[in-house]
């Protein structure tokens, strides 16, 4: 696959390009050659524009890295700016505590696949400078 099919293949959610049933099966797969291991994926939020795409979606974590340890291994796969946040969002909707392990952040958010989905984006903050408005002072 050339490397524009590969950026372009990535820009569509995981569940969109690959059916349950063959979901399923991988998770099975991975399963049985890494007991020990969990099957994640991780995306960027749709609307995020100033975060780049990861170069792979599937993570295999251990059960006992907290959420806190994976955000950290993201922000440096990432290489953020000092002046941007990186938030995590579970199954596409809650924001987890960092101190949980991600076996317990699996066992409660775990789809119905056997993957893990958790969803990236940042935000601009400790004073990062905002779109110039125009003011009438």
């Amino acid at each position: 696959m050339a490397p524009f099919e590969k950026s372009m293949d990535l820009l569509m959610p995981f569940k969109q390009r690959k059916c349950l049933e063959t979901r399923k099966d991988e998770v099975c797969s991975i399963r049985s050659k890494f007991p020990n291991k969990l099957p994640v994926i991780v995306e960027r939020y749709v609307r995020e524009k100033n975060l780049p795409l990861l170069d792979k979606t599937k993570f295999l974590v251990p059960f006992e890295l907290t959420l806190g340890q994976f955000l950290c291994l993201l922000r440096n796969k990432i290489s953020l700016e000092s002046t941007q946040a990186l938030f995590l969002l579970v199954a596409e909707k809650s924001m987890t505590c960092m101190s949980s392990s991600m076996g317990e952040v699996y066992s409660q958010y775990c789809d119905a696949d056997g993957f893990l989905y958790i969803t990236y984006a940042s935000q601009d903050m400790f004073g990062a400078p905002h779109p110039a408005a125009s003011s009438t002072c």
